[in-house]
């Protein structure tokens, strides 16, 4: 059969979507959960975790996702390789086309997409990616207690990673493509007030330097094209995050970047029975433990909905 009828559908998987599922099928609701193309979400390309709760000894973030998705089967959810490739929410029926040929029919939907973070795309920074490169500062800074680190960007991202890892690291170098930064102006001002943070205008690393984990950057001046080499053990890329949100743009609120938007203190959307989780909504925080949070708020939406309808 090519048709399928749920109570819930959760759509990407993570924190957001596995924690969903923990919940929506421990309620008893028939719940379907589409992996989509990045399965377990921004943490399986993060090594230690070590600030989530109940794991006191760290934990690779892998091997963390492998744990969630194990829970959320113990309950019943039914977890299914491959993307949701389009939805129609155009009528009360919430109807779902996924890339094996379902067709789902969903009393309720948890978006769970994710949001992925802008990359610099060089070989290097992929291939260190997880070894010294890193999108969060707040994940993964303290690994770097009292080494030298560079941080990419010039918008507010960069400016508060680099002022955080200010707090952990000897030394931050701050490259900035332009010779203007685009975070605000009070934001601006803590960075050039900080001693502990070196910028770098005109400036764009083009290799990240180390076989196995990060040894440096090698970048230039794109004015000058004067050519330097920083040792340092970590790479903070801060050039922001996309949310994987394209396929419901026909359909749902959103903001000017793409996220999803939620009414306050809830996960609905500005369609009945569709709610959104993780940093498919939340461009603040963008943490495991609150996108955890948010899956479990999507998940008591979507039951009470469906009670009530």
């Amino acid at each position: 059969m090519n048709n399928l009828d749920v109570d819930v559908l959760i759509i990407g998987s993570g924190p957001a979507g596995y924690t969903a599922a923990i919940y929506a099928s421990r309620a008893g609701l028939s719940t379907l959960l589409y992996k989509g193309d990045q399965p377990g979400g921004q943490l399986t390309i993060t090594s230690d975790v070590e600030n989530y709760p109940g794991y006191p000894n760290g934990i690779m973030g892998p091997e963390m996702m492998i744990d969630f998705e194990r829970q959320a089967e113990r309950f019943g959810a039914i977890i299914k390789n491959g993307m949701i490739k389009s939805v129609d929410f155009s009528t009360k029926n919430l109807i779902s086309f996924s890339d094996d040929g379902k067709t789902i029919n969903a009393k309720s939907v948890i978006i769970s997409t994710g949001a992925s973070a802008k990359w610099l795309n060089i070989e290097s920074e992929q291939r260190l990616n997880g070894k010294g490169v890193s999108a969060c500062a707040v994940c993964d800074g303290f690994f770097f207690k009292n080494q030298d680190v560079a941080v990419v960007g010039g918008g507010d991202t960069a400016a508060e990673e680099a002022l955080y890892l200010s707090k952990l690291v000897n030394k931050v170098y701050l490259v900035i493509r332009r010779d203007v930064m685009r975070a605000s102006v009070i934001m601006q001002n803590r960075i050039k007030e900080n001693d502990k943070i070196e910028i770098h205008w005109n400036s764009e690393i083009d290799e990240i330097l180390g076989e196995n984990s990060v040894e440096g950057i090698h970048m230039f001046n794109n004015k000058t094209k004067d050519i330097k080499k920083i040792k340092l053990k970590g790479v903070f890329i801060a050039i922001g995050h996309n949310p994987n949100t394209e396929i419901f743009k026909d359909y749902l609120k959103m903001d000017d970047k793409g996220y999803i938007v939620t009414e306050p203190d809830s996960t609905k959307t500005s369609v009945n029975g569709v709610f959104a989780t993780g940093d498919a909504q939340d461009k603040i925080y963008r943490q495991a433990v609150t996108a955890a949070g948010s899956g479990c708020m999507g998940a008591l939406d979507a039951e009470r909905y469906i009670s009530n309808n």
